[in-house]
């Protein structure tokens, strides 16, 4: 009697199970899922969650991965604005937003499939968005005339809003130019190019230089005149006043002429003697001929 009562209650059990298992299911928190009802989807499961279901083939359930799927596009040639081929590679990050939506566009959820499908989105959107910037938004000497992040901008919303369009489920989460390079035909065109914008500029700063080294060139002559001429006006004035008070002295000395030698020959001895010196001297020869006559010394008489 125990042993049977056992086998009920494993079969029970075994009963419950088995009615878990065909009529509940669940998505884990990295998975979104979509249910089916006679093949059609009815509901878009992004919550992680137990749910209940009918069993197949009244109903089924199909899970996708949800995290965020690495994707790069090939390696291809497009012509920019200013007509040079440019070779790019993008790189992008996109999830499955609508399990629902993106179930039945691409043959039972094959992602290989949305791949596929994302990556001709991607090529018509980047010779769109690169026929319509020159070679110098890519490539240029000068760093703040780069719009890179611009372009990678415009290439994503041109995808995110076909995506959008077409309702396929998928969200775009970011997106980048992974690779960009030029055909050997024009990489020497190119930088010969950039060669040139650089000797431009060099010779700009160097014109620059020149005009800024002349104009400080000319301040400084002009200065330099204007001293000069302050100079030369401020020695004339000096030579004016000496030579009227040398005429004034001139009157003065024509009318006694002896005392002009007398004041010439002591201003001599006078220069003479400015130091400490031991002179000899003839006493007929001026100016020392003014010791000739001299008084007596009266010590000595």
């Amino acid at each position: 009697m125990k042993k049977n009562l056992i086998t009920v209650i494993i079969a029970a059990v075994l009963v419950v199970i088995f009615a878990l298992l065909l009529f509940t299911f669940q998505v884990r928190q990295s998975e979104v899922a979509v249910l089916t009802r006679f093949g059609q989807p009815v509901a878009n499961l992004d919550q992680p969650n137990l749910y209940f279901k009918w069993p197949w083939p009244i109903q089924q359930v199909y899970r996708f991965d949800q995290r965020v799927q690495i994707f790069e596009d090939k390696f291809s040639e497009n012509y920019t604005a200013d007509g040079t081929m440019l070779l790019t590679s993008v790189y992008v990050g996109w999830r499955i937003s609508d399990a629902k939506e993106f179930f039945p566009k691409f043959a039972g959820g094959s992602v290989a499939a949305a791949q596929r499908q994302l990556e001709q989105m991607l090529r018509s959107a980047k010779a769109a968005v690169i026929g319509t910037n020159r070679l110098a938004d890519f490539v240029n000497v000068d760093p703040a005339q780069v719009k890179l992040e611009a372009i990678e901008t415009e290439i994503k919303t041109r995808v995110q809003n076909e995506l959008a369009s077409h309702n396929y489920g998928i969200s775009i989460e970011f997106l980048g130019l992974k690779k960009l390079g030029l055909p050997e035909s024009v990489t020497t065109a190119v930088f010969d190019r950039m060669k040139s914008e650089r000797n431009k500029s060099i010779s700009e700063a160097q014109f620059n230089g020149e005009a800024e080294a002349t104009k400080i060139k000319s301040a400084a002559e002009r200065k330099a005149a204007d001293l000069l001429s302050d100079a030369e006006a401020a020695a004339i004035s000096i030579k004016g006043k000496g030579e009227a008070e040398a005429a004034k002295t001139l009157s003065v000395f024509q009318q006694n002429p002896e005392l002009a030698i007398f004041l010439s020959q002591l201003e001599t001895l006078k220069s003479s003697l400015n130091q400490r010196t031991t002179l000899i001297f003839d006493e007929r020869t001026p100016p020392f001929s003014l010791f000739q006559n001299l008084p007596a010394n009266p010590s000595t008489k």
